[in-house]
């Protein structure tokens, strides 16, 4: 399969970030309406699984949905990213939202930048350079001005929460480096899509999806639903994931970063609320970060970008 091209893998990867961080929004606006955190997490990944794998069956080969399965060294791996890697983002993140707050959690999430290239350095496949340096500290600091407006106090927060979004920026690392070597062997809608059946399946034993009266839900409600399945789950699972056939995971991770700018936009100009001058700022790290590594050559790694350093556990 032709692989996308660098220039394809930006527009992938900022894309899916952007819905992503509105699919946060409108999820906040479902869970304001009477929607079920755990209820959403099952049925957006079973619906969005199961849309991805139908996209693979009409528009690609279809034979990749079963043949995924008859190697069990590959099997094992998918059971493994479905489980550790999509269904523990998708967990963590809520679980720390629920012990406290989205801004703390999402911060702590967009640690998984540092997180990747810290092991890439103990793996010995990359060397930190100056444009790492910047680049990540440009991230961190956006995000931190985004989520917080410069108030460090925001960060007091009950322990729970703080394991929880840690666990989630670990979670992200692990499922952004544990994907390069799946996608080298089949598309990234088998991938994705069967990952998350994995996980909505696993998450159903605990909260099962047909235990929620949907007969009080308005049709703002189910529009809103719809928005979350396809594009900030669905579609922004998949983009991302794509990217990394064109992309460095650290690449995409720090690219990832927009997701909170997204998020915040939406919530001032959607939900009405204030935009503080150091969420200016944290907008134009964002913008300088995304703008640093468009413009850049390839990271400096001593494998192929196309390599994972998990390759030789899987």
């Amino acid at each position: 399969m032709n692989a996308p091209t660098r220039k394809t893998g930006l527009i992938l990867v900022i894309t899916g970030a952007i819905f992503w961080g509105i699919g946060g929004t409108v999820a906040k606006k479902l869970f304001q309406q009477g929607v079920d955190v755990n209820w959403l997490v099952t049925t957006r990944l079973l619906l969005s699984g199961f849309l991805l794998l139908m996209i693979q069956y009409v528009g690609k080969d279809r034979s990749q949905i079963l043949s995924v399965w008859k190697n069990k060294k590959t099997a094992l791996s998918l059971l493994v990213f479905g489980l550790l890697g999509m269904l523990a983002v998708q967990y963590t993140y809520m679980a720390s939202i629920q012990y406290g707050n989205a801004a703390v959690a999402t911060l702590l999430q967009y640690l998984a930048p540092v997180m990747i290239i810290i092991f890439l350095l103990l793996c010995k496949h990359t060397i930190f350079t100056k444009k790492d340096m910047l680049t990540v500290s440009l991230a961190l600091v956006g995000c931190f001005f985004l989520l917080t407006n410069g108030s460090i106090s925001q960060l007091s927060v009950p322990l729970p929460a703080i394991v929880w979004g840690v666990l989630s920026g670990v979670s992200l690392a692990f499922y952004t480096l544990y994907a390069v070597p799946l996608l080298k062997q089949y598309d990234s809608l088998v991938i994705v899509g069967w990952a998350m059946i994995i996980g909505g399946f696993a998450l159903s034993f605990i909260h099962p999806p047909w235990q929620m009266e949907i007969d009080s839900f308005t049709f703002e409600t189910f529009l809103n639903l719809v928005f979350v399945i396809i594009f900030g789950t669905m579609i922004a699972f998949w983009f991302y994931i794509e990217s990394l056939q064109s992309l460095s995971p650290k690449e995409s991770s720090l690219l990832g970063s927009i997701e909170p700018l997204a998020a915040v936009l939406t919530t001032v100009f959607w939900l009405k609320e204030p935009f503080g001058f150091f969420q200016w700022m944290g907008t134009a790290c964002i913008i300088g970060m995304i703008f640093l590594l468009a413009v850049g050559k390839h990271s400096s790694t001593k494998v192929d970008q196309n390599e994972s350093p998990l390759e030789s556990v899987n």
